[in-house]
């Protein structure tokens, strides 16, 4: 405010909040996002649905071309221009590579500070919508933008040092998970559903969580497997760490690793266990996160941990905006209905 205290609703105070409960234990955090977009064609009318883009080829891609160098190629002016502006604003992106969807793009960051990396995912998502715009075409952070190709999601990975010695907290010497890594990944799963609106906040958002697509529909966790809900990959002792893949590429960066900071420092102060780590795919399991943002956000007015950390009135603040959402959306009459019920009910 003017007067120099701090707006606690505030998205960036609340990851503030959350990482001085962690510098109260003595932790360090350290994460790495990876963000997923959709490149297409300029969209006029949002009535019509969105289509890939023409690449320099002339053609517009048809998807499934996961890593694909060329399919990255076709939009290298583009991505030129986005290396130039994140060096010219410091943004540390490290990898970038096209995955299953037409015209889909990952960015790997490079890891660091919860804080730094929530602003650098802020100002890349600006600069990736402005480069191509350049080029007259759209880039997109919708979590499920087209019917027929995948949604986007923004993997988080993370890790706890100690802040005096810099070991990490999450693994032994003889590479064994230490009793704070299994609390960690227990509040991930207790409490990851009760802040689906932070990781989910749109009602678009829950059109990804498809059973039949790579995101993730359970609160599972295992080792180096991609269909759970918090992988943890293979790696030595010192980068131990765990990816939380429940959230879209829409979300919020500093809400989004506030959260996932939120569940795990809830399960280690609690002392919290795990389920057993799954192997095979968690897709043949119960669906266990909310479905629809109304069942999300119900979830996250209710529970008490959450409020604690993140600060009621932010809770509060949250209910009432998406709340206010979910009821416009629920005015609005879709063409599927229209195409389905008009002249058959």
């Amino acid at each position: 405010y003017a007067d120099g205290s701090p707006v606690e609703i505030s998205s960036r105070h609340v990851l503030r909040r959350v990482l001085a409960l962690y510098e109260e234990k003595g932790w360090n955090p350290i994460v790495a996002p990876e963000l997923e977009l959709f490149l297409v064609k300029k969209n006029i009318d949002p009535d019509y649905p969105l289509e890939a883009p023409i690449g320099r080829s002339g053609r517009a891609e048809t998807g499934r071309q996961a890593y694909g160098i060329d399919s990255v190629n076709e939009f290298d002016p583009i991505f030129e221009d986005v290396y130039d502006f994140c060096e010219a604003m410091n943004i540390d992106v490290d990898t970038l590579s096209h995955e299953s969807g037409a015209a889909q793009i990952e960015i790997n960051f490079n890891h660091g500070a919860p804080l730094e990396l929530a602003d650098q995912v802020l100002l890349f998502k600006r600069t990736v919508r402005e480069a191509a715009l350049r080029h007259d075409i759209y880039a997109t952070f919708m979590a499920k933008p087209m019917q027929s190709e995948p949604g986007s999601a923004m993997h988080l990975h993370q890790s706890i040092l100690d802040s005096k010695t810099g070991e990490n907290l999450f693994a032994g010497k003889d590479g064994t998970d230490t009793p704070l890594f299994r609390s960690f990944i227990a509040g991930l799963q207790k409490f990851v559903p009760a802040a689906m609106p932070l990781f989910a906040p749109n009602v678009n958002s829950y059109r990804r969580l498809d059973p039949d697509s790579d995101a993730p529909i359970n609160v599972q966790w295992g080792v180096d497997n991609r269909t759970v809900g918090f992988r943890v990959p293979t790696s030595e002792p010192e980068n131990r760490r765990v990816e939380n893949r429940v959230a879209g590429a829409d979300a919020n960066p500093y809400l989004m690793i506030a959260g996932s900071l939120a569940c795990g420092y809830i399960g280690m102060t609690g002392e919290l266990e795990p389920s057993n780590p799954i192997e095979g795919s968690a897709k043949r399991l119960k669906f266990t996160l909310p479905r629809h943002l109304w069942d999300g956000l119900d979830k996250l007015r209710s529970s008490k941990p959450l409020r604690e950390v993140l600060g009621s009135s932010f809770v509060d603040a949250v209910w009432y905006v998406k709340m206010a959402e979910y009821d416009a959306y629920h005015r609005v009459i879709s063409s599927w209905e229209r195409e389905n019920l008009l002249l058959n009910v």
